[in-house]
Formats: C-alpha cells, structure tokens, sequence
C-alpha cells in the first residue's frame, strides 16, 4: 500500500484512516521480513535522539497542558526515564533475539533434535497513551515494541493537546508512517483506534475505560496489555523509620500532583503513630514546598473536572463528620482553584463505602486508615480490587512474607514507593483490576513478540510407532515409555 493513499486524516473517516495506517505498516512489515538488529537499533537509536534532542520543547508542552507542572518532573520523569529504557533495550535486543533453547525429550534429545522458542514479531502494535506521564507512557511500551521488531501506531491523549501536538510533529520528522504513526483526536478517534485489527494493543490509563477498549479489542481477537492502576496501599508495620517513611509517601503523592498510577492510594498507620504521622506530613509539605499556589514545583491538576472529582471525595468525608487535614493553607477547597491546583488533604479513618476508599483517587488526597493487626490489613487489601503495587514501610520479616505471598498486586516495594519502575530487569504490569501483562524490558520484549515453538526432528521418529495398525505390544512399548 503506498503511503500517498493515507492522504490527511481530515480527508478520510477517522476509522479509514487508522485503517490504512494498519494495513500500511502491516504491509511495509510483511515486504520487508524480519527485521535483523541492525534495523532495531537504528530505529531505538532515532528513539533516543528524539527525546534528547527535544528535551525543552517537550517539556515546555507539558507545562503548557497543565498550566503549572514541575520542569524536574518532566526532565526526569517524562524524557530522562524513557531515555534509560530505551538505551537498555538497545543494549539487550541482541541477546533478547537469540533463540531460547528447550531441550528435546530423550531419547530425541541424543539423536540430533532441535527444540527452541523463536520470538517473532508480532507486527502492527497500537499503544494508547495517557495524559499523566504521556511522554513516558508512550516512549516505554514503544521501546519494547521496536525492540521486538514490530512497527507501532500511537494514540496520545486528547487532555495534552500541546504535548500530543508536539509527538506528532516528531514522530512525522523522524519516522516514515510506514515505521511509527501518531493519530491525534478526541474520544471517537480514540474509539475508531481500538476497533482496528492491531496485532496487539498496549493501553495504559483507567480501569473504567479499559472495559471498553478490551470490548473493541475482542471483536477483532486483538491480544492486550493493560496498565491500568488501581489503590494503591501503604503499610507502616514495625520497626519503621516514620520520618524516612512519610517523606518517601509524599514525595510521590505530590509529584505530578499524585497523578500517577503507581502513586500511594491511602496508608494503614498503626493507632499510636498517627499523631506523629500527621505532623510529619505537614512538615514535609512546608519544608519541601512552603506555599502551593505559586509553586513550581508542584503542579495542577490535569483539567478542572479531575480536581474538582478529587475535592468531590474530601468534602463527601467532611459532610460525613471524618476528619479532614490540608497539609497546606493557601489552597483549600474553599478558595478559588488556582491553575487547578489543589493541596495535599489527609482524610482520616473514613468509613470503606466513602468515594475516597472505593475510587482511586488518582491525586492529592490520603486516606488514612489506623490499625492494630498486620492480618486485618491484609484482609482488607483482599477484599478489595488487586492493586498496580502494594508497599510496605517496616523490619518484620513476618510481616513482609504475610503479605508478599498473601495478598495480590502488580507489583510490592518494600522501604520505599514505586522503586520498581526503574528496574527495568522486571516486568511491570498489573493483575486483575490493575491490568494484564507487561512492559519493561525483556519482559516487555516477550509480551510484544510471538515465542514460537520451532522443532526439528532428528534421526528417528516416533511416528512409526503411532501408526496403524495398533498392536497391543506396540501399546505395551509406549505405555513403558511414556507411562
């Protein structure tokens, strides 16, 4: 298919045109065959040049589409993360590549027999991409995509309009459409995307939206990974250095304003230390940030529906008599929202049918919930949807095993938050609620390829013993073999 056909997506049906786009890299993928590691490095190595070379200019698009958000935090979340990612897939792609070798069963195994996993690309993967990290979002599953060998049509956000903008151009400059694609627009866009035939579709964003992208995906038997989230819970359990504890919560509770999948939901806090918890909080937010609303360092809210569902959720637990804690004084929910900013608010102890403990909160509110038992806490976590990661403050063995082998969740950090992220020798990846599958890496690597099992016979058969006509001596030598 030439790629003069595509024309402008203005001139086509949102739906024909991602189309065309599929079946244009689709047939690029098939004309040209398996890409050897020449061709993938080359292609990681415009990847990272991309990000390095419009380090500023991505950066001030996501200032743009939040009107305040930190520059540290998009330099090092948003460009220089993805950047690592990629330099590491680059560096493993030819190891990744090599065949994984099985074994033949004996005797085949002596009489020259070949059983490895070949992993194949898969061909045309889509990546829908979220607003709170989009950059990130993008640039990591893309990584894993490129690495394995596939070409790749991207989805960005239509609540980052700059930074969306900004991708296109890029990409348009960087790639042919037949490499790597980006499709802009709203919610129908977003709809015709997912109801193309994609080889597979990576999607990272809300459990509610998830539903019906795997509803899309199903009609065409389009494989998934879903990063998803979910509430993410924090346990103070003994021998917990509090101080260190707080200023590790906090600091991803306020970057990005919470807006993070991965970012701490609410946090069980043992009865006697909540005191001491809550003045450690308060003095975290004034030594590290003192006032908020013309603070650079900590951003807004993405848009003013999303601030004003997160301030809906402490003002439902202030008319239901919880106690409620701004850490800081000069943005409230009283006060006029400035660049949709909204403080960091502790709730304690609200009841488990409030809207703060059902949803995830997805920003700058915690709930604090006190307890006298590790068990009860496991059995609350239980109760509820498998979180993206659970995290785990404290020295007790015990308590570390209870509730690494009995509760679920993506992923657990212990003595610290979202540590894992930046390991990229581990999958990343949810469970139930919080998503399927998983990027990163090799893992990621595998999710994106077909491992295809490639047999090659040697010097004797077993067909021979398998054919008509059926002796009950034939029967008798197989059972010996195989019983």
């Amino acid at each position: 298919m030439n790629s003069a056909l595509l024309n402008t997506q203005e001139e086509n049906s949102d739906f024909q045109y991602i189309k065309n786009l599929v079946e244009l890299q689709r047939s690029s993928f098939i004309q040209d065959g398996y890409p050897n590691i020449k061709t993938r490095l080359e292609r990681l190595d415009r990847l990272i040049a991309m990000l390095r070379n419009n380090k500023q200019k991505l950066a001030a698009a996501l200032k743009s589409d939040y009107s305040a958000r930190s520059h540290f935090d998009s330099v090092v979340f948003d460009i220089l993360v993805p950047i690592e990612s990629l330099k590491y897939c680059r560096k493993n792609t030819a190891k990744w590549m090599k065949p994984e070798k099985r074994g033949a069963k004996f005797p085949l195994n002596l009489l020259g027999a070949d059983a490895h996993v070949f992993y194949q690309p898969m061909g045309v993967v889509g990546i829908v991409a979220p607003w709170n990290f989009p950059i990130q979002l993008t640039f990591s599953p893309l990584g894993n995509a490129i690495s394995a060998g596939n070409r790749a049509i991207i989805k960005p956000s239509e609540l980052t309009p700059e930074t969306s903008a900004l991708l296109h151009k890029l990409f348009t400059a960087d790639f042919g459409p037949e490499e790597i694609s980006v499709v802009n627009g709203g919610p129908d866009v977003a709809a015709a995307f997912t109801a193309q035939a994609f080889d597979h579709l990576v999607f990272t964003g809300a459990p509610s939206v998830a539903k019906h992208v795997m509803r899309a995906a199903a009609e065409n038997l389009v494989p998934l990974t879903l990063e998803l989230g979910g509430k993410c819970p924090v346990i103070i359990g003994q021998g917990a250095d509090l101080k260190a504890a707080v200023e590790r919560i906090f600091t991803f509770k306020t970057m990005n304003a919470g807006q993070i999948c991965l970012a701490p939901d609410y946090t069980f806090v043992q009865a006697e230390l909540l005191p001491q918890f809550i003045e450690l909080a308060k003095k975290f937010v004034a030594d590290n940030f003192g006032t908020l609303a013309d603070n650079d360092d900590y951003g807004s809210i993405i848009n003013e529906r999303q601030r004003a569902r997160i301030a809906g959720y402490i003002q439902e637990a202030m008319d239901r008599g919880y106690q409620t804690i701004p850490l800081s004084d000069d943005i409230g929910l009283d006060k006029l929202a400035h660049n949709h900013k909204l403080a960091p608010t502790l709730v304690i102890d609200p009841a488990d049918d409030c809207k703060i403990m059902t949803d995830e909160i997805f920003g700058p509110a915690m709930p604090i919930k006190t307890y006298t038992d590790i068990r009860q806490v496991a059995a609350h976590i239980n109760r509820g949807e498998r979180p993206l990661a659970l995290y785990y403050f404290g020295k007790s063995k015990p308590e570390i095993n209870l509730l690494k082998t009995n509760t679920t969740s993506g992923g657990m950090v212990v003595n610290d938050i979202a540590a894992h992220v930046l390991q990229d020798t581990m999958p990343l990846g949810g469970v139930g609620h919080s998503g399927m599958g998983s990027y990163h890496g090799f893992d990621g690597f595998r999710q994106l390829s077909h491992g295809k099992g490639f047999y090659k016979q040697g010097i004797l058969s077993l067909t021979p013993f398998f054919k008509a006509p059926h002796t009950e001596k034939m029967l008798a030598l197989l059972e010996k073999m195989m019983g």
